[in-house]
């Protein structure tokens, strides 16, 4: 039996990965969409109203405007904001609450595909706060440093046709004034009261991210909380997801360091803990187009067809 799948918005960064993932699949039949009706939201709400499962891949007014159209039995996938923080649909991380989002995922017509930047963050503090390692109003920082290809077409092309410019060589940190679209998402989907101080920096390479959040052990409940206690919690927080790899306290990677790059081309997310008693540093490593976009779009598709969850991903 083949699933019919549309993708509404596949020219674009995240639509076109997923439109290459599925295209040679044997168990998905693509739904297609003449070039001329690309822009019509009635053409493309009959598209979608004729799949099994159709991704979002647009800018949130487009979502929200196709979503008007839209029958509520068709299950849908939408990879924008504009549904992140909506009590009505379900955020799409299947390893949240332990694995148990995996069931709300199963049963569910309306799925939320968590940002990318949130994605590091929230694989990192919901077990924190799910643990009671820290309270609510925990002054949570996050410090994350991405490829290019997640600014889409536009920045896609200034650094590939730049690649000697001073502008693009060097590591340029942005949303400086706090006003960054993961924000919400990160705050509600971890149960915080206040949003974390959020730095992400943009740098010349295609794709992949490293995510780190700092922990200061006296402002913790339990201010002789060590990383090896950190590194035991998100193993068992996260025992059995094959998409996730917890490595051990102080178990460097690569070189002595966390390149960023590493997982370009993969699905699955890496976790790290270093530090002290005093200051513990834990980081979370994936590809921003991976798991932090087109993977987990197609992780949530396979586990609400009834799939394996890992059918057509690349794991570690």
């Amino acid at each position: 039996m083949k699933h019919k799948v549309f993708i509404d918005g596949s020219v674009g960064t995240t639509g076109l990965r997923i439109h290459e993932r599925l295209g040679t699949r044997a168990d998905i039949e693509m739904i297609t969409i003449d070039e001329q009706d690309r822009k019509d939201v009635l053409k493309r709400a009959e598209k979608i109203n004729s799949a099994d499962v159709a991704f979002l891949c647009l800018p949130d007014n487009a979502v929200l405007e196709v979503m008007q159209y839209v029958n509520g039995s068709v299950k849908i996938i939408d990879t924008s904001t504009a549904h992140r923080t909506n009590e009505s649909w379900v955020y799409g991380m299947p390893e949240l609450h332990a694995g148990k989002q995996y069931n709300n995922i199963e049963k569910a017509n309306r799925i939320a595909v968590p940002g990318c930047h949130a994605t590091g963050f929230i694989s990192l503090v919901a077990p924190i706060m799910e643990s009671q390692m820290a309270d609510k109003d925990y002054p949570f920082t996050v410090h994350s440093i991405t490829g290019y290809s997640g600014g889409g077409k536009q920045m896609i092309s200034d650094y590939e046709q730049n690649p000697n410019s001073d502008l693009f060589i060097s590591p340029k940190q942005y949303a400086l004034g706090q006003t960054h679209k993961h924000l919400p998402e990160m705050k509600k989907i971890c149960g915080l009261n206040y949003h974390p101080v959020f730095n992400p920096i943009l740098s010349s390479f295609y794709s992949g991210m490293v995510v780190t959040v700092p922990l200061v052990t006296r402002l913790l409940k339990d201010p002789k909380t060590t990383p090896e206690q950190v590194a035991k919690m998100y193993q068992a927080y996260y025992k059995n997801q094959p998409m996730v790899l917890v490595h051990g306290a102080q178990e460097m990677p690569e070189n002595g360091g966390l390149s960023a790059n590493a997982l370009s081309g993969k699905d699955a997310l890496e976790i790290f803990v270093f530090g002290t008693q005093e200051h513990i540093v834990v980081a979370s490593r994936f590809d921003n187009l991976g798991k932090g976009a087109s993977g987990t779009a197609i992780q949530c598709m396979n586990i609400m067809l009834g799939l394996g969850q890992t059918t057509g991903l690349v794991t570690l």
